[in-house]
């Protein structure tokens, strides 16, 4: 694929665009072990989000408003609860490797990272459409489903989400009957269960109780984690206008974090029987975190038809880690490989307020669904790290071998005064949006909106005192068009904008040279296409251009100090794939081309021309479930995809790979199903992810878990 400018790549994917339009409906069909579908039968409503097997037709978060996925402008991969689990994976990133576009990262093994479009980030993480920024693992047992909305889009988010945002949408309490209880276990350890009980005390009161524990250990060497989470939840129907939803959420995870192994000659350094070894100290590798989350939801349809969603989340996050990694390539000898480590002490405490107002009217034969809104938050905590000294000489490093690279050397951590963090932040910010649907006919509709952003960040260094402010102004436009030459077919185009403040993806420590930076911004063009096949299966695709502008480059005349001119740009394609091919088929997945590229350089060796780390020219995710009779079906899993390198600087080359995912699901009775789940049947060898060039991390073998899911 070679490289357009803007107006050369929108210009031509426009002109085949619009050639799909003469493709043509196709009568609905009936799906085996569902309903018969419609578009009408298919509501916004409820927390399915209008849902069957692998399809969710619409959502509220890409728009704030109840909108089919068909009408909106915007690339959007859901993951049903269906798919999760039937799927069975047991984090939040395994999850999203089913999602075109999206590339899991390492996350220096104590949190979810994700790759989306290009853009690596730890902190475009949300729930029900609030902000979850904190850098932990999620675990995904009060998940109804996973949202992955793609291109920047600081209109309905804010800051940060250049290359997209991940939302989490809980389980609540609906008023319905639920007794449910999921048990499974497998290789390395693994035990969990989990349970989910709903019910009504009255006609107007409902409440629901999802839990999990899990004790596991993991097919790397030393690997294993604890987790457990409660997760209450409350509706109360006030009047027939106005319900008050209320959730806490206490959740606990500690486990093993392993930052995998070096490199040498250029690649990971003899991953293929390395699989499992663990380089560093494990008596001193941790991680934890300790989570309460507190949630009020108040939604009420004023008698002139202005309808509010308003929501006031509290969350306190108690985050510690502290590791050893390999700190340098194994020598070119193969005799010798640097232990380096530090810890980290990162609490933080959210506080945010979202207020959603939508009025739908008309002018002439126009629709209009018109959404107004403000958005309050302060963020506070601190940052604290200390480098990790090796004894007897209490060096930053010790050398193992790496046939034998455990060390036992005793460690103390030291914050080293300079290059540590050890500093307290406060972020307030406040925001106001509007955004107009215009429905002009039933052919043609266009949405348009604009955000501003108040974003004040002050960090002060504690052994200093100094503070370090900065105050930002940010407006964030976004602007679509839909075209229906069908009822089941939207051709659309849009162009949106996302700020990331000089605080960077995670807010913590501030520098001078950060305090007088400008915010990094992100522009994308995009052009799709939506085709409902029949009223249970949507293949979508998208093309995009996302620049990235103001990347800091080091000053090498100040140190301390940086030069705006870094530059980044991604083209790619995306097709998507969900729902019932036919009444025994489902399918979940699709294909992605991304050539994401350095444009201008962002250090001495991260250069122009170069690609963005652990992004692959090429990617496949596709899941098929057969209903082989009507109490057994059999799930096929496939993903591949082509080379990527460990980081931007393209030194170190990680090869692509492909695997096989199983899962065989029976259906006992009505009240019980049995499930075995084999991930990488063919027990390939590959390499899953990296957070730099010498911590890579080598994919699972062969895993086999079950479960029984119990419904009384």
């Amino acid at each position: 694929m070679g490289r357009w400018s803007s107006a050369e790549f929108i210009g031509t994917l426009l002109a085949g665009t619009f050639l799909v339009g003469a493709a043509q409906a196709q009568e609905p069909v009936e799906v085996a072990g569902t309903p018969a579908v419609t578009l009408d039968q298919l509501s916004v409503e409820g927390q399915g989000g209008a849902t069957v097997g692998y399809l969710t037709k619409a959502t509220r978060s890409a728009t704030k408003t109840d909108t089919l996925l068909l009408d909106t402008p915007q690339s959007i991969t859901i993951i049903t609860q269906e798919q999760i689990r039937d799927q069975n994976f047991q984090n939040l990133t395994d999850q999203l490797r089913y999602v075109p576009g999206v590339i899991p990262a390492q996350g220096e093994s104590n949190r979810d990272q994700a790759i989306i479009r290009g853009q690596n980030t730890s902190a475009d993480f949300f729930v029900n459409g609030m902000r979850d920024d904190v850098q932990y693992y999620r675990d995904l047992y009060n998940v109804q489903r996973v949202e992955v909305l793609k291109g920047p889009d600081s209109l309905i988010f804010g800051r940060g989400g250049g290359g997209g945002i991940i939302n989490r949408i809980l389980k609540e309490a609906d008023g319905l009957r639920i007794r449910e209880i999921v048990a499974g276990g497998g290789q390395f350890g693994d035990k969990r269960v989990a349970v989910d009980v709903g019910d009504r005390f009255s006609d107007s009161a409902f409440f629901r109780l999802n839990g999990v524990f899990e004790d596991s250990g993991t097919f790397r060497q030393f690997g294993e984690l604890t987790r457990y989470g409660v997760n209450p939840t409350m509706t109360f129907l006030i009047d027939p206008q106005t319900t008050l939803k209320l959730s806490y959420e206490y959740f606990h995870d500690n486990r093993f974090p392993d930052r995998g192994i070096p490199s040498q000659f250029g690649r990971a350094y003899n991953y293929r029987n390395n699989i499992s070894t663990f380089f560093g100290n494990p008596d001193v590798n941790f991680t934890k975190v300790d989570a309460n989350i507190a949630t009020a939801t108040l939604d009420h349809l004023f008698d002139n038809g202005v309808q509010m969603h308003s929501q006031l989340r509290f969350a306190d996050y108690q985050r510690f880690y502290q590791n050893t990694l390999p700190g340098s390539a194994v020598n070119n000898a193969g005799t010798a490989v640097s232990i380096t480590g530090y810890r980290n002490d990162t609490p933080r405490t959210n506080y945010f307020n979202q207020n959603d107002f939508t009025y739908k009217f008309l002018t002439g034969d126009v629709k209009h669904t018109l959404l107004g809104g403000f958005e309050l938050g302060y963020q506070e905590g601190t940052t604290f790290r200390q480098t990790a000294l090796f004894a007897p000489n209490f060096a930053t490093s010790v050398v193992v071998n790496p046939l034998s690279p455990i060390t036992r050397a005793p460690v103390i951590f030291r914050n080293n005064g300079t290059t540590d963090a050890n500093s307290r932040y406060s972020l307030n910010t406040a925001a106001v949006y509007a955004q107009d649907q215009i429905d002009l006919n039933p052919y043609v509709q266009i949405i348009g909106g604009l955000r501003y952003d108040y974003f004040n960040f002050a960090s002060t260094d504690q052994r200093t005192l100094v503070t370090n402010d900065r105050v930002d102004n940010l407006m964030s436009p976004r602007a679509g068009l839909v075209i229906k030459p069908l009822a089941n077919l939207a051709l659309y185009g849009s162009y949106s904008v996302s700020y990331l403040p000089s605080s960077g993806d995670q807010i913590g420590a501030f520098s001078r040279g950060l305090v007088i930076s400008k915010p990094e911004e992100f522009q994308n063009l995009e052009v799709g296409v939506k085709y409902d096949v029949n009223p249970a299966f949507q293949v979508t695709f998208a093309a995009y251009n996302l620049d990235r502008r103001n990347q800091r480059l080091p000053d090498p005349n100040n140190p301390g100090f940086f030069i705006l001119s870094g530059q980044t740009n991604t083209q790619g394609i995306e097709i998507g794939a969900n729902g019932y091919v036919t009444d025994w088929w489902q399918i979940a997945g699709g294909y992605a081309l991304t050539d994401a590229r350095i444009e201008s350089a962002t250090s001495a060796t991260i250069v122009k021309g170069n690609t963005v780390g652990l992004v692959p020219f090429n990617s496949v995710s596709l899941w098929n479930k057969f209903a082989v009779t009507k109490q057994f079906s059999i799930g096929i899993g496939y993903i591949y995809q082509t080379h990527t390198f460990a980081s931007s600087d393209d030194t170190i080359r990680l090869p692509g790979y492909n695997r096989f995912d199983l899962g065989l699901f029976y259906e006992v009775n009505e009240f019980v199903r049995a499930q075995v789940n084999i991930e990488n049947v063919f027990d390939r060898r590959y390499i899953y992810t990296a957070d730099n060039n010498n911590n890579i991390s080598p994919g699972a073998p062969r895993t086999i878990r079950a479960q029984i899911i119990a419904r009384f």
